[in-house]
């Protein structure tokens, strides 16, 4: 079967951060493709809107993987993962602190908008916590719609003053 470069963002802010990380990598090797690279872990400060109380930082990261399945497939495989380790949907605020979150950031260089999954991921240009990862383990990555490249976007990103600290955790 053909095989589609995958990228994928990582977050957790509740419980053993690096635990479900760890874990979420472990699944994901086993349930949608095999694992090419993974990324420091970066402590990041949460998106706080007006909305959300205080809430914990997180740890964030981005992984390249190999996989046969389909975009759609993925977008499932991840959200069983996320149940796996113990995300309840149902109970998901928008913007909120979270034991995992898994999001689609690339498949290939396809676009996809549909009611339920935007591929290229629509807010990867506005978050350092995916870029700044996703060049670390991508340094040639190209976004599928724009044609910027990564340094291109973090370099946007940072002349828009929308940088937050991050720090890198082995």
């Amino acid at each position: 079967m053909a095989q589609t470069l995958t990228y994928l963002a990582l977050g957790s802010n509740l419980g053993d951060r690096r635990s479900y990380l760890e874990q979420a990598v472990h699944e994901i090797q086993d349930k949608i493709g095999s694992i090419i690279n993974v990324s420091k872990y970066y402590r990041t400060e949460p998106l706080n809107p007006e909305n959300i109380s205080e809430q914990p930082e997180f740890l964030n990261a981005a992984i390249s993987c190999s996989t046969s399945l389909s975009a759609r497939e993925v977008l499932i495989a991840c959200q069983r993962i996320e149940a796996n380790i113990g995300l309840d949907r149902s109970t998901k605020v928008p913007w909120g602190p979270r034991i995992i979150d898994i999001d689609i950031i690339a498949y290939g260089n396809e676009i996809i908008k549909d009611q339920d999954l935007t591929i290229p991921h629509a807010e990867l240009c506005n978050r350092d916590f995916v870029l700044v990862p996703l060049q670390e383990i991508s340094p040639k990555f190209t976004h599928p719609l724009s044609k910027l490249s990564i340094d291109i976007l973090i370099e946007n990103l940072k002349k828009a003053d929308s940088f937050s600290h991050m720090i890198a955790v082995l």
